[in-house]
């Protein structure tokens, strides 16, 4: 089963606008912990099946994704790869293209609950954030690597933080390896962290750790290798499903399903509902949209 600290986020939406039949061929290009993933299964049934890819190591563990895909090897192909590889991958393993397909942009709770990753404030450790800590560069490389001017444009940039110019220079000067120090070195650029907090009490460092994970990982490079590729992967009248955790992200994913090929079946995102956000915080966040590929061009399903 999925990861106990795993919750998969609007799990419900997700079902009924991706909607896979007894039989169908889904494509899960985020894994993760297995949420999804599971639910999947249980829809397109004996006869149907679920490709899977996760670039993250840990998603193939017993735990996580890996372990949903052992208990049901007659109808789950796992792959360690990134989702801008689906077409290859689909090549690979003969699958000409998908009823479905299914995006979590989100970081997994496999990341953000294991200190050692790199992802988080809350636990010291070495400053990675890499979702494939086999290849890439660190968090803490990426830092060394930008000039001053580069690393306030990342976090401006991808962070949506006004303080980005104040926040690299103190980051390149003192060129922290550590999450404690990051944060500490993003308190001290933008002054008491009482009078730094903003609305809902984030803590100041957060528009950075998230700045520094989307360009460590190049997620939006990724997306839009992925949003791209969508013809490609998804047959004539199969859905395509994306949930996004940044207004960046949403931003592609609702010009994309605009698209000529593309018909939204989302004319607005979906959110959770305040439920769902009371009882899953990360949810909050989340914005979910879906489009039907190749079907009249240009036509608003959504009511």
């Amino acid at each position: 089963m999925a990861s106990a600290g795993h919750v998969p986020v609007m799990l419900g939406e997700v079902l009924a606008l991706v909607d896979p039949p007894a039989g169908a061929v889904v494509l899960d290009c985020t894994a993760g912990a297995g949420g999804h993933l599971r639910a999947f299964v249980e829809r397109v049934g004996p006869h149907g099946r679920v490709v899977a890819l996760d670039r993250d190591p840990r998603a193939h563990q017993e735990d996580a994704a890996g372990g949903v895909a052992a208990r049901h090897a007659d109808r789950v192909t796992l792959v360690q790869a990134p989702f801008s590889a689906a077409r290859t991958v689909l090549d690979r393993i003969g699958v000409e293209r998908v009823d479905a397909l299914f995006a979590d942009l989100g970081v997994s709770s496999l990341q953000l609950d294991e200190p050692a990753r790199g992802f988080s404030f809350r636990a010291d450790a070495p400053l990675d954030m890499r979702m494939d800590t086999s290849a890439g560069e660190t968090a803490a490389e990426l830092i060394r690597r930008l000039d001053e001017r580069e690393l306030a444009d990342v976090i401006y940039l991808y962070g949506e933080e006004h303080k980005s110019r104040r926040i690299a220079r103190v980051l390149k000067r003192d060129l922290p390896t550590t999450t404690a120090a990051l944060a500490e070195a993003v308190i001290r650029a933008v002054g008491d962290p009482r009078m730094a907090r903003r609305g809902g009490g984030i803590h100041p460092a957060t528009r950075t750790f998230q700045a520094l994970r989307i360009a460590t990982n190049r997620e939006l490079d990724e997306l839009d290798a992925l949003l791209g590729a969508l013809p490609s992967l998804v047959r004539p009248g199969g859905r395509a499903v994306v949930l996004s955790f940044h207004s960046l992200e949403d931003r592609k994913v609702k010009h994309r399903f605009r698209d000529e090929g593309f018909t939204a079946l989302t004319k607005r995102p979906q959110v959770p509902s305040d439920d769902e956000i009371k009882a899953n915080p990360r949810a909050r966040s989340a914005k979910l949209r879906a489009a039907l590929v190749g079907v009249e061009p240009g036509r608003d399903l959504s009511p």
